[in-house]
């Protein structure tokens, strides 16, 4: 349907699958002659003051450590850490809730196969704060 409508509509979406934004949402009425198209906002579609605000001192350490795919348990290692729950709430569920870091296998975040890895802005967060020195 959108095909035929806009050759814009496939370049939005492959821009919005590439910087990692959620999928949008078609609406159209019963006879499939309109629609509207919901582009959700990007979770860290952000200014400048709220993005820092979001990655606190224990996620930034967790960028810092995280190097390519890594379990949740090479995390806490290369991070020096002990206790598993407070790894999760502080560092983990924050980075993710963030948008910085994301999981490999989002539909089974209880597997023991999980990895984490950054994400394109995890990337470009590190990349301004630290730019080459890291």
């Amino acid at each position: 349907m959108t095909e035929g409508r806009s050759t814009g509509i496939p370049k939005i979406l492959k821009e919005m699958r590439a910087n990692g934004s959620l999928a949008p949402l078609f609406e159209t009425d019963d006879d499939r002659l309109a629609f509207v198209i919901r582009l959700p906002r990007h979770p860290l579609a952000i200014d400048k003051a709220s993005s820092t605000a979001q990655v606190t001192e224990e996620v930034e350490r967790l960028l810092c450590a995280l190097n390519g795919e890594m379990s949740r348990q090479e995390l806490i290692n290369a991070l020096g850490m002990t206790h598993r729950e407070h790894f999760r709430n502080a560092y983990l569920k924050p980075a993710v809730d963030a948008g910085v870091i994301e999981m490999t296998l989002p539909d089974k975040p209880t597997s023991s196969l999980q990895r984490y890895r950054l994400t394109a802005h995890g990337q470009r967060w590190l990349d301004k704060q630290f730019g080459d020195a890291r």
